[in-house]
């Protein structure tokens, strides 16, 4: 049972061409959390996004910006990861999250038929779906795009996802369609998109990751072991123990997080008996069948077998030995949640399988004025996290909030346009944020005086 919260060094670990590159911010948490304190905003001139003194943003790629593979740049940035490709250049690999009932995007004189032939699903017309991921290589040093093109074409709601230890993304489909007169293929899969794509890849759904509406991963490197956030409002919290680890399509097995004791144990705290934050409740997992859920009921299935409900599991972050990961719509308040999960260490005679851990309520929002609905989250290098927000009303007010180890939120940026903030994350060296707008789509690389933010 961990009784401290300790926001242990975090660490993005990626080996690509002999790479390691290291993301360090070690800080502790207290045992108690509170929700205040802002920094002061400077308007932007440009009206796109409010940064505290000190802080630039950097537009790096927008809607219909044209890109290397004769195509444009596609709508709804969402999700994205930052993998290094040497010590000057990183590849952001971006989701678009275009959905089954969006029109086709793609001009019909620009599918080539290897593009068709590349796309995981095309509709009845033969126009491959527009969802999908697109890469961006950015030179670190120049501050420059060297490549952009689609590296994943034909799938549906690509999300959020999470980046790997071996140097990919894992693109997340929060979509549970299936084949129809309109389009050939079941969606609701987990895809890899190597770092090293520089055009269409052939995407293979990594089917025993369970089909479901995926959100969001995140890659243990310890064990292999990846988590999984699934976005309903009864979700469960899975995890995939590869058979290989670093070789997800080799298979695996699915299952689902339940707390000890306590079968069907509800998060969520939506209605009584609540649960209080910095609570730690001991966890265990509980096997599932049938991963491929033709009838969409892999969660109800696993919340029979005794597995705990969650509000919306969006975004994740791994640690070194925690993570943690977004409820969107979680709360008395059904503001949103924060989770913090931490696997318990291996003793040399266990397998991945039989892996513990335990559970907690790291921030719960009670005020729509200091955290109203997280979304995608990462690590920044002063040891906070940074939470995107995913609000929309008849004008949006969203922020990306930052998180002190003391669980403290405060205003980091502040949105102008009628979007929201997606996709955080940050180069290997720590200097630069990159984050998108969803719609219209926009790239920033934001920089400044990390160490210095928030006192």
């Amino acid at each position: 049972m961990v009784t401290r919260r300790q926001f242990n060094q975090g660490m993005v670990a990626v080996a690509l061409s002999g790479l390691a590159t290291h993301l360090k911010a070690a800080t502790l948490f207290s045992e108690s959390a509170t929700l205040t304190g802002n920094t002061q905003l400077i308007p932007d001139a440009n009206g796109i996004l409010d940064l505290p003194e000190g802080f630039s943003y950097e537009v790096i790629s927008k809607l219909d910006d044209p890109m290397n593979d004769g195509l444009t740049v596609p709508d709804r940035a969402d999700g994205m990861g930052c993998i290094p490709i040497d010590d000057k250049r990183v590849v952001l690999v971006r989701n678009h999250e275009i959905p089954l009932s969006k029109k086709a995007q793609l001009a019909q004189d620009k599918v080539q038929p290897s593009r068709v032939l590349k796309a995981y699903d095309t509709y009845a017309s033969g126009l491959p779906l527009s969802g999908g991921t697109s890469s961006i290589v950015y030179n670190l040093q120049t501050r420059e795009v060297e490549h952009q093109c689609m590296s994943i074409l034909g799938t549906i709601r690509n999300c959020s996802g999470g980046v790997t230890p071996w140097g990919s993304w894992l693109t997340c489909e929060e979509s549970v369609d299936k084949a129809s007169d309109r389009i050939g293929k079941d969606h609701g899969y987990v895809f890899e998109v190597p770092a090293t794509a520089r055009e269409l890849v052939d995407p293979e759904p990594i089917k025993a990751m369970g089909r479901f509406n995926h959100e969001a991963a995140c890659v243990d490197p310890a064990t292999g072991i990846v988590y999984l956030t699934e976005d309903r409002q009864d979700s469960l919290f899975y995890r995939y123990i590869p058979n290989i680890p670093g070789k997800l399509q080799a298979g695996g097995k699915l299952q689902a997080l339940m707390v000890s004791g306590q079968p069907k144990f509800d998060t969520r705290n939506t209605k009584a008996p609540f649960i209080e934050e910095h609570q730690d409740y001991a966890c265990e997992w509980l096997d599932l069948d049938n991963v491929d859920s033709p009838e969409d009921d892999l969660r109800h299935r696993g919340y029979a077998k005794g597995a705990a409900l969650f509000a919306r599991g969006e975004g994740i972050h791994f640690g070194t030995n925690e993570m943690y990961f977004c409820c969107t719509s979680g709360g008395k308040k059904e503001l949103g949640q924060i989770m913090r999960y931490v696997p318990t260490p291996l003793t040399a005679n266990q397998s991945s399988d039989e892996q513990t851990g335990s559970l907690s309520i790291f921030v719960e929002s009670h005020s729509k004025a200091t955290f109203n609905f997280g979304d995608n989250i990462a690590l920044a290098p002063n040891g906070h996290l940074m939470v995107c927000e995913d609000q929309y009303s008849a004008i949006v007010d969203n922020h990306l909030r930052g998180v002190t180890p003391e669980g403290e939120v405060y205003d980091f940026a502040k949105v102008r346009w009628q979007t929201e903030p997606a996709g955080a994350c940050f180069s290997p060296d720590g200097k630069t944020l990159f984050v998108n707008l969803y719609s219209p789509t926009l790239t920033l690389a934001i920089t400044g005086p990390w160490q210095n933010l928030y006192g």
